[in-house]
C-alpha cells in the first residue's frame, strides 16, 4: 500500500463494553477478539484488568488467543492497576499497557483535587512503572480535548521522555470541533520535543456527534492512530465509529493514508458484534446499517438503476453487505416500480407500467412499504 498506514486500535472489549446492558463474558470477548483480528485490527484493547476478576481473566485469555494484533490492558496511574495489567498481558506476543490520568483544569480539580505538577509526576511514574513491564506503554492525557494546550504539550513531553510509545490525546466528553482537534494534534507535533519518538493517537467520542470527523481531522494533522469501535459503541453517546473511519480513509486516497483493515468482513462483524452486546444498530447508521444501501425515494431510485455511482459511493459487497435494495413506496416513482416487477419475473411494457403505477399507489398510500406479495397480487390483477 502507498502512503501513510494508520493503526486501527478498537475498544469495543473495553469502552464499548461499558454500555449498560452490554457487559460480556470471557468467552464472547474471546470470540470477537478473533474476529477483530482477522478484521485487520491493529491494537485490541480487551479490558480493564484490575476492574474484576472476570475482565482480568478476559485479558488473559485473550492475550492467549490472538497471534498477530497487539493486546491492550487498561490502566489507571496506579501502580497495583499497571502491575495487574502486566500480570494479565503476559501470555500476549505484543502486550501494551495503557495507562493515563486527566490533563484538563476541570478533572485535574474536580476529579483529581490536585495540581498541575502533581499530575505530570503521577504521569511520569506510571510511565516509567509501565515501560519496565512491558515494552509497549500507551498513555492516555484524559479530557485532552479541554486541556489548556501548552500544559498538555509539557505532559506529552514528559511522558515521551520517561518511555510512552505511544500518546493519546482523547475528546473524552466529545467536545472538540474537527478544526479544533485538528489543531490540538498539530500543535503537539510541532512543538513537543521527542514527539517523532511516539505515535499521536486519536480517542474520540460522539457527544456533538463529531467523533469520526474529529479522527479524521486529527490523523490529517499528523496522528497516526484512532481509537475506535465497531458499530461507534461506547459510553453515552459512543466512540469513533471504525467502519466509518476505515472506509472514509479507503474512499479518499488523496489523503495519502490506509490502514489493514479487511473491508468485506464489517458487515458480518457489525451485525455480531450487536447480536453479541444486544445492542441494535440504527437502520440509518453509516456503513452498517439497515438502509446504508437503500432506496426509496424515486428520483434517487432512477438515478440508481441507470448508474449506481450517482446515488451510492460505497459499492456494499466493499463491505460485506448484501447488493443495494429499492423499497417501494408512494414516493417511489415507475423505473423502480418496473425494476422491481423484473425482479419478479414480469416484464411489462411502457403502456402496462403506466396503468401498474396509479394502483400502486393507491396501496402505497395505505401502507409504509409495498411488499413482493403486493406486487404479486397487482400483476395478477392486470
Amino acid at each position: 500500500m502507498s502512503g501513510q498506514k494508520i493503526d486501527i486500535f478498537d475498544t469495543t472489549l473495553r469502552d464499548g463494553e461499558q454500555v449498560p446492558g452490554c457487559k460480556l463474558n470471557t468467552t464472547e470477548k474471546v470470540k470477537l477478539a478473533l474476529e477483530l483480528e482477522l478484521l485487520g485490527v491493529d491494537i485490541i484493547e480487551a479490558g480493564f484488568p484490575i476492574s474484576s476478576p472476570g475482565d482480568f481473566q478476559s485479558v488473559e485469555q485473550i492475550a492467549k488467543a490472538v497471534k498477530e494484533a497487539t493486546v491492550c490492558g487498561l490502566t489507571r496511574a496506579v501502580q497495583k492497576d499497571i502491575e495487574v495489567a502486566a500480570e494479565a498481558l503476559k501470555p500476549a506476543r505484543r502486550p501494551r499497557i495503557h495507562t493515563g490520568i486527566g490533563s484538563s483544569d476541570n478533572h485535574i480539580k474536580y476529579k483529581f483535587n490536585t495540581t498541575r505538577e502533581k499530575i505530570v509526576e503521577r504521569a511520569v511514574a506510571a510511565v516509567k512503572l509501565a515501560r519496565n513491564l512491558v515494552p509497549d506503554v500507551e498513555f492516555y492525557a484524559e479530557d485532552a480535548g479541554r486541556a489548556d494546550i501548552q500544559f498538555l504539550a509539557q505532559l506529552i513531553e514528559a511522558v515521551i521522555a520517561a518511555g510512552a510509545t505511544v500518546v493519546n490525546i482523547p475528546d473524552t466528553t466529545g467536545f472538540c470541533l474537527p478544526h479544533q482537534y485538528a489543531e490540538k494534534i498539530g500543535y503537539l507535533v510541532n512543538n513537543v520535543k521527542g514527539i517523532e519518538h511516539a505515535t499521536i493517537s486519536c480517542h474520540c467520542h460522539n457527544d456533538l456527534g463529531l467523533a469520526t470527523a474529529n479522527s479524521l481531522a486529527g490523523v490529517i494533522a499528523g496522528a497516526r492512530q484512532i481509537e475506535c469501535t465497531i458499530n461507534g459503541i461506547g459510553e453515552r453517546a459512543g466512540n469513533t465509529s471504525l467502519e466509518e473511519v476505515a472506509m472514509a480513509i479507503k474512499k479518499h486516497p488523496e489523503l495519502g493514508l490506509y490502514t489493514n483493515i479487511e473491508s468485506t468482513r464489517l458487515h458480518g462483524l457489525s451485525k455480531q458484534v450487536s447480536d453479541t452486546m444486544r445492542m441494535p444498530v440504527q437502520p440509518n447508521k453509516a456503513i452498517v446499517g439497515d438502509n446504508a444501501f437503500a432506496h426509496s425515494s424515486g428520483i434517487h431510485q432512477d438515478g440508481f438503476l441507470k448508474e449506481a455511482t450517482t446515488y451510492e459511493i460505497i459499492d456494499p459487497l466493499e463491505v460485506g453487505a448484501d447488493i443495494s435494495k429499492i423499497v417501494l413506496t408512494a414516493r417511489s416513482g415507475r423505473s423502480a416500480l418496473a425494476y422491481r416487477f423484473k425482479k419478479l419475473g414480469h416484464d411489462f411494457t411502457r403502456d402496462q407500467v403506466d396503468v401498474l403505477y396509479e394502483r400502486f399507489l393507491i396501496v402505497a398510500d395505505e401502507k409504509k412499504e409495498v411488499t413482493d406479495e403486493d406486487l404479486a397480487a397487482l400483476a395478477s390483477a392486470l
